[in-house]
């Protein structure tokens, strides 16, 4: 009689990918508020308490504030993706904003030069606003990454506003020069760079308490705490 055909075991499944409630929706208000920031708030000049600014800044900085949430509840890897959402959300505004406005207009519509002014950008700028931001946005959530492993998990606000720092500062750096050196002045360059700088840095720190209850909610909600002990930090991947 012959001998019982020896039994092969499966190949191994592969653990299940983990499910967040909030996560799709995290992602969904960063691209929302950074779409917004640079489509509505760019283009107008404001003036408030006798300092002069972009108007945008003052709702860019949120942006950061959903990186830094991101981060610190999913992990760098699952923030970087919704970092490449909103690149790629950048470039087709970009896109779709320079499509529109070269569609001659009909004969008798009146506001083609309006939405010119409202909504049209030289490439430079555009190029700039692109690269400061990839930039910008992986160097906030990388030091806030790190510096969740340095300080073991504790003092929250020293994260967000150091990570903010230093990506603003990455952002700030890029852009101003890269957008308008040679259009303005070297003294207006900088003077516009460090005022605003400084308003997205400020505004950052007045939204702890914010972001300190936006982090406590989610890490309750999600049952996760992510720490990237073993991440691999390259910002060219996708995986998770």
């Amino acid at each position: 009689m012959s001998a019982p055909a020896a039994s092969i075991d499966p190949a191994p499944k592969p653990f299940p990918r983990r499910a967040y409630r909030y996560y799709d929706l995290v992602m969904a208000a960063f691209v929302t508020v950074l779409l917004c920031a640079n489509l509505i708030g760019a283009s107008k000049v404001a003036r408030l308490w006798g300092v002069t600014f972009g108007a945008g800044v003052l709702f860019f900085p949120i942006s950061y504030v959903f990186g830094d949430v991101l981060t610190e509840v999913y992990g760098y890897a699952r923030a970087r993706k919704v970092v490449w959402a909103g690149f790629g959300a950048l470039v087709f505004a970009s896109f779709m904003t320079w499509a529109v406005l070269a569609f001659p207009p009909a004969p008798g519509w009146p506001h083609q030069a309006a939405f010119q002014t409202v909504f049209g950008s030289t490439p430079r700028i555009v190029l700039a606003s692109l690269i400061a931001y990839f930039c910008g946005e992986f160097c906030n959530s990388f030091v806030l990454a790190k510096m969740k492993l340095l300080t073991r998990g504790r003092f929250l606000w020293t994260r967000t506003i150091g990570s903010t720092i230093v990506g603003e500062a990455v952002d700030s750096l890029i852009f101003y020069p890269l957008a308008f050196l040679g259009v303005w002045s070297r003294e207006q360059v900088m003077q516009v760079l460090i005022s605003n700088y400084l308003l997205k840095v400020g505004w950052e720190a007045v939204m702890t308490p914010v972001t300190y209850r936006v982090v406590n909610a989610l890490k309750r909600a999600e049952r996760e705490d992510y720490y990237d002990r073993d991440t691999n930090f390259t910002p060219f991947s996708l995986s998770a």
